[in-house]
């Protein structure tokens, strides 16, 4: 590469790291020699261990409806991320960089970051999960080792779920001549798309004098298709319409991306170059009809999820995004709300790859707190600049189809919360006129009153499904997005009899029934929410919570240890889908046929007793057999939201054996069978990985699936068995999770229990190709091992 061409480099390895007040680490010649040695991103407190006393808050939860204040110990998580923490690490600039300019991009920093350069204060930002960056030209050696430190702190009470803690996302470093093109300065809408033709208009923000601007656009397989000089920039920013003839666009079921070049020359000498993805898509929202891309009406078949990756923590792994991304795309999910706060890169660049619209939310509270230490502490002064950094680094995205400014915000109660809600919402249409923008509201009755829910280009109401109509009667937007629904609780495999519809219900195990009747006392089950998307036209979608299980938030068990993670999740902490996954599916996943049976059927000691049978399935009617006898034919109808939605046998009597379903087609012809059968004894361990073959980049990670069978192979629903684990090879153990919402056993250490049968191990590559051996063994069990290979194959 030419000298002359900025150069970013990734600060992932070499990174020294502390807990604790530190004096003078932001020093250069400061002695950390003893520190950990650790990679970033990172999260220090994901390896535990779990305490309830670990931010243990006191608090009345005010959009849960609560009057009085109780005691929550494992609503952060019950991990160890209150406090200090320093991170430091040494870097050298590319040669001939004299004369340069040089940036240091953080893309997320868990808390308050303060940012040291050869033990200069080069600034500090405040939100955690906004992306920033500093001009460092006055403080960098060009020629010599230069320190790099951070100071980063967590306060109690300033999160209501895990926040994480650490450099939790990238560190870069960016090299630029003087006269360069500004970071995140390419913005690209395309304003006019038709089949024929499409324009897409760039502007390019740069610093320097006497430029000119060459713009080349690439197709998926690298031609270019497009090019445009211009020399007359306006304010520093030139402006340009390029010409797509016949453009490819962007959808969930062809989500194409192009790629625009960006050459900023000084007479013949290239200044700089930046490639920026984008898509070719139109979005608009109509009164009435609801959401449109590209032309065609569709509803959001969406999921909300929180930041953290399970057993890894707040740290972004690419590959665990992505397989994320896979179980929901296979459920037919076709968006994602990143609710509460700002999403990392990583995971805007995969939606924009496999194709699934983004809802990007910036802020969980304004200028009234909901915490003790919330963004409240910061809105007033630094509101603006975070949501216009925000805007700025995300906007290319073609997978964000709509903004949203806030989520359950008390001000919607409050005096000035009106203006708040327009004052946000006027900078994301100055910094991007192109999408619209939503609040996620949970005082429903409230902002119809005092005009609040009037303001947001769209209304966005979490849960009060009851209220839908009224509100859309009431708003003169003339439809309406469920932002957020359902949060229907249970826990993967467990299943409590009666099987009968509550509201906070508890439970001595601490677990939640997955007959998925169970939910919170603001929310629903999912079916009261797929009555509304199906028979109204306005409701342009929803976003469930959650699509996953995440750390802390352990409602209906908020004062009751050791409940630590979510229960709302459509899957587990570890991935592992609920029943509740295949009710979605049946609905959402229009390509593929979904025929699911629950409960399991190994009920020893309930011999007799009634035992309900429920089908998830995409087709209208199908016959139960237990044990070879027919329990009679069910078929959907509308007498109630769950018999719209569901097939099923509420008389059945406990036998052990077998029970099968004959799902029928339309014409009443069998068209799929499923069985479930009653296991043994826990005899051999199975090991099932999503990949055989992973990235010799040291981050790739395959997820594996441990289950047990017995001696006739039949899946074991209730082992618990203790499991240790061992990886040898070309790769390393990073962590393990069963799922189990109560569980206080260590994620990064190499044993576990199973919980309802399973659970995920996640093995790491290193640098190397070659052969990466797990094997799985238990003191009761015949072990198991599997033969991964990492690869230089570029893997997606």
């Amino acid at each position: 590469m030419p000298d002359s061409i900025s150069k970013t480099f990734t600060l992932k390895n070499n990174w020294k790291f502390q807990r604790g007040p530190q004096e003078n680490a932001h020093k250069a010649n400061y002695g950390d020699q003893s520190w950990e040695q650790i990679t970033v991103p990172h999260d220090w407190a994901i390896t535990g261990p779990f305490d309830k006393e670990n931010d243990k808050q006191l608090v009345r939860i005010i959009q849960n409806g609560e009057e009085c204040a109780t005691e929550k110990s494992g609503r952060t998580g019950a991990l160890p991320h209150i406090g200090e923490g320093w991170y430091r690490t040494k870097f050298t600039i590319p040669d001939h960089s004299e004369g340069k300019r040089v940036f240091i991009l953080f893309e997320g920093a868990m808390s308050e970051p303060k940012v040291y350069l050869n033990g200069i204060k080069v600034g500090e930002w405040s939100y955690g999960y906004n992306y920033f960056y500093f001009d460092v030209t006055d403080h960098i050696s060009p020629t010599e080792s230069n320190t790099l430190a951070v100071h980063l702190t967590n306060l109690e009470r300033s999160s209501r779920w895990y926040p994480g803690a650490g450099l939790h996302r990238k560190v870069q470093v960016i090299v630029k001549e003087a006269d360069h093109i500004e970071q995140w300065g390419v913005h690209i809408t395309t304003p006019s798309v038709t089949n024929e033709l499409a324009k897409v208009n760039i502007k390019t923000k740069y610093v320097g004098k006497d430029l000119q601007l060459i713009t080349k656009l690439l197709d998926r397989d690298g031609k270019t298709i497009a090019t445009e000089k211009t020399q007359t920039p306006t304010d520093n920013q030139f402006e340009q319409d390029i010409l797509v003839k016949n453009p490819k666009l962007w959808s969930p079921e062809t989500p194409y991306l192009y790629k625009a070049v960006s050459q900023l020359y000084a007479g013949d000498t290239l200044k700089d170059e930046v490639t920026t993805t984008f898509g070719i898509r139109t979005i608009e929202f109509e009164a009435g009809r609801g959401f449109k891309l590209n032309g065609k009406v569709r509803k959001f078949k969406g999921v909300c999820v929180h930041h953290d990756l399970g057993p890894i923590g707040t740290a972004v792994n690419k590959s665990a995004l992505r397989r994320q991304l896979r179980i929901m795309r296979d459920m037919g999910c076709d968006a994602i709300r990143a609710a509460c706060k700002m999403p990392p890169i990583e995971q805007l660049e995969l939606c924009d790859e496999m194709g699934i619209m983004f809802l990007a939310e910036c802020f969980d509270e304004w200028v009234t707190p909901k915490v003790d230490n919330g963004y409240s502490r910061f809105f007033n002064t630094d509101a603006q600049k975070d949501l216009v950094t925000f805007i700025h680094a995300t906007r290319n995205h073609p997978c964000i189809v709509m903004w949203g400014s806030g989520n359950e915000v008390p001000d919607q109660l409050e005096p000035g919360g009106v203006e708040c809600a327009k004052w946000l919402q006027d900078i994301f249409h100055q910094e991007d006129p192109t999408r619209p923008v939503t609040i996620a509201m949970d005082m429903v009755k409230a902002v119809m009153e005092n005009g609040f829910g009037a303001i947001a280009d769209i209304p966005g109401l979490n849960y009060r499904v009851h209220l839908y109509e009224e509100a859309f009667e009431c708003f003169p937007q003339g439809l309406l997005l469920g932002s957020e629904t359902a949060s229907t609780v249970s826990s993967r495999g467990v299943y409590k009899f009666p099987v009968v519809p509550g509201k906070m219900k508890t439970h001595q195990d601490l677990q939640c029934s997955s007959y998925d009747l169970e939910c919170c006392s603001w929310s629903n089950v999912p079916d009261d929410d797929f009555v509304m998307q199906d028979d109204k036209d306005w409701v342009i979608g929803e976003f469930v919570w959650t699509g996953f299980d995440y750390l802390g938030e352990p409602s209906p068990y908020d004062e009751m240890w050791p409940s630590r993670s979510s229960y709302f999740g459509i899957c587990d902490l570890a991935g592992l889908p609920k029943d509740r996954y295949h009710l979605y599916r049946s609905r959402w996943n229009t390509e593929d046929a979904t025929l699911h049976i629950l409960p399991h059927w190994n009920w020893e000691g309930r011999e007799g007793e009634t035992t309900p049978v429920y089908v998830y399935t995409s087709y209208n009617s199908a016959e139960l057999f237990i044990n070879g006898k027919s329990m009679g034919v069910q078929k959907k109808h509308k007498a109630t939201p769950q018999n719209r939605y569901r097939l099923m046998w509420n008389e059945v009597t406990y036998e052990p054996g077998s029970i099968k379903v004959v799902a029928f087609d339309d014409a009443g012809n069998p068209a799929a069978t499923k069985e479930v059968h009653t296991a043994g004894e826990p005899h051999k361990i199975i090991l099932e990985a999503d990949r055989n073959e992973i990235n010799a980049d040291g981050e790739d990670l395959a997820f594996i699936t441990v289950s047990v069978v017995d001696k006739n192979g039949i899946a074991c629903p209730t082992a618990t068995n203790q499991l240790n684990f061992e990886v040898t090879g070309k790769g390393t153990y990073r962590a393990a999770c069963n799922g189990d919402p109560t569980s206080l056993e260590i994620f990064h250490k190499p044993k576990m229990k199973l919980f309802s049968g399973k659970l995920v191990i996640l093995v790491q590559s290193t640098k190397e190709c070659g052969e990466i051996k797990l094997s799985v063994y238990s003191e009761d069990l015949q072990g198991e091992q599997l033969v991964l290979f990492s690869t230089n194959r570029v893997l997606t």
